[in-house]
């Protein structure tokens, strides 16, 4: 009701324009054209959301934004097996998060979607142009009669990296504190100073559900991921 109402009232607005310009009312001209402006500032009753079409155009989109990227890739037709009886689920689980992620976060990051890459589910947050981290939420289940697609749902790591990727807000990059406290495994093992902590800095922090799961392993039921 709200969204219809603004849509109504910068129509009149318009409309009185188009009106005062015709009558060449000076006055009201500036006063509609103010009210139009303010109304363009202060409300943004859309969440838009690219989807990327091709490499390059994903290049360009991080490339003209200020704002830190979190990129979900969904692509079900990439599947070669069968999917897990879990999988289905987990793969909307992960859509619906990124959509409650961007209805929250959309004033302070960019949120893309891509529909077209190699893998089924996987996460990439950007900061300053460059890919900070990787979240990919799919593995391969090998049973004792054929292979089967797996799709995770790491809720708690994707919240984290998409918290993490906040620092990269300011122009001047993250505080080099934050950034070592937040770091995860990039930040983690105790390197060194100088060239070695240049290098951890520049490196993707990459969160991966193991690639290959023997069906042995399946009973457990725990998350297994491995950390490059």
């Amino acid at each position: 009701m709200g969204l219809c109402h603004c849509q109504e009232s910068t129509r009149e607005l318009g409309e009185l324009l188009g009106e005062a310009r015709y009558y060449l009312v000076q006055g009201l001209i500036e006063d509609c054209q103010l009210a139009l402006q303010q109304k363009r500032e202060t409300l943004s009753p859309l969440c838009l959301i690219p989807t990327v079409t091709s490499p390059r155009e994903e290049q360009q989109l991080l490339a003209s934004t200020s704002k830190p990227v979190v990129k979900l890739l969904h692509n079900r037709s990439n599947n070669k097996y069968s999917y897990t009886s879990t999988s289905d689920d987990n793969l909307l689980k992960n859509i619906e998060l990124f959509d409650k992620l961007a209805l929250r976060f959309h004033g302070r990051l960019l949120f893309l979607k891509d529909v077209l890459g190699d893998e089924i589910c996987c996460w990439s947050f950007y900061g300053q142009g460059r890919k900070i981290a990787e979240v990919c939420c799919t593995s391969i289940v090998y049973a004792t009669e054929k292979k089967q697609t797996k799709v995770e749902f790491p809720e708690a790591r994707i919240f984290e990296e998409t918290l993490n990727i906040l620092i990269y807000e300011t122009p001047r990059g993250p505080d080099p504190a934050l950034l070592e406290a937040t770091g995860g495994a990039a930040g983690a093992g105790g390197a060194g100073r100088g060239e070695d902590e240049e290098n951890r800095e520049h490196r993707v922090r990459r969160i991966h559900v193991r690639r290959h799961i023997t069906h042995d392993e399946r009973p457990h039921g725990q998350q297994i991921v491995f950390k490059d």
